[in-house]
């Protein structure tokens, strides 16, 4: 190499540390059952091909409407999806566990997800109970080669005895056995930064609920990429965040939740971050 060669080669290697990074796009691409919940209830299995035919990689359950494990795997084998994670009752997580294992197996779940407390659990000795329990479950989980995760709502960041639910669920929770389903809606309503989160415990947030916020008064239910929550933002730091797995979700999609989700899934395949 000459001299000449020298130095255009490191002036370009010089330069190197101040390229833009590349974009980066959000995959797989996963929905929410309960998105279409009306619609699985007439027709699971037409349901779940419409689904897959939207483009979704990954689905997550809440419900199998009496379908057993091996049909259920027979279908996502035959559209091509995986099944990755599944909501479950905490009543289920305390009293049938080793089924719920044993159905995720099956299925090829690797997450089982707690999804909601009772009003009767919204204490702050409620909350550290189901701490207790969701620690010896996902122990059990864990030896089994399986995940347990909890996803928030609002009133976990609302104040108990001058305490926040959340923050108590996330240091009492042992990160060995426990993740956090996020959802963004739900953080975003109550008031909080989810990147606040993510600073504040990395890499707890195995899961996202991708779900969007209208701009009204109400903060309403919209498609993804149609309302005020900056996804671009979030998805920055999903390293921070430690995220795996992304569902899109509307927990009022109207009258036509298949519309619904496509518009999500159109908005998430083209964006760039």
């Amino acid at each position: 190499m000459n001299r000449r060669q020298f130095l255009e080669t490191t002036a370009v290697a010089s330069a190197l540390p101040f390229l833009p990074s590349p974009a980066k796009m959000l995959r797989p691409i996963g929905v929410q059952l309960y998105t279409v919940r009306d619609l699985m209830k007439d027709d699971f299995e037409g349901t779940i091909r419409k689904v897959s035919q939207v483009g979704y990689q990954e689905v997550e359950f809440a419900g199998f409407f009496g379908r057993e494990a091996s049909q259920v795997k027979a279908l996502l084998d035959e559209v091509g999806m995986t099944g990755p994670s599944s909501h479950v009752p905490l009543q289920r997580i305390q009293e049938n566990l080793s089924d719920e294992m044993e159905f995720a197996r099956t299925v090829g779940s690797r997450f089982l997800v707690v999804p909601w407390l009772g009003e009767e659990l919204r204490t702050l000795e409620g909350f550290r109970q189901v701490c207790q329990t969701l620690n010896q479950a996902g122990r059990t989980c864990n030896e089994e080669g399986l995940r347990l995760a909890y996803h928030n709502h609002d009133f976990e960041f609302e104040p108990v005895e001058g305490k926040i639910p959340m923050d108590l669920m996330l240091e009492e929770c042992d990160p060995d056995y426990v993740d956090i389903e996020l959802d963004l809606f739900w953080i975003t309503k109550a008031g909080k930064d989810p990147l606040d989160y993510f600073r504040r415990y990395p890499g707890r947030f195995k899961l996202f609920h991708v779900k969007d916020m209208d701009d009204t008064p109400q903060q309403g239910f919209t498609p993804v990429g149609q309302g005020i929550i900056d996804f671009p933002r979030i998805f920055k730091k999903i390293p921070q965040a430690g995220t795996v797995h992304y569902f899109v979700e509307n927990d009022q999609p109207g009258d036509d939740p298949l519309a619904d989700i496509r518009a999500s899934y159109q908005y998430l395949r083209d964006l760039e971050f």
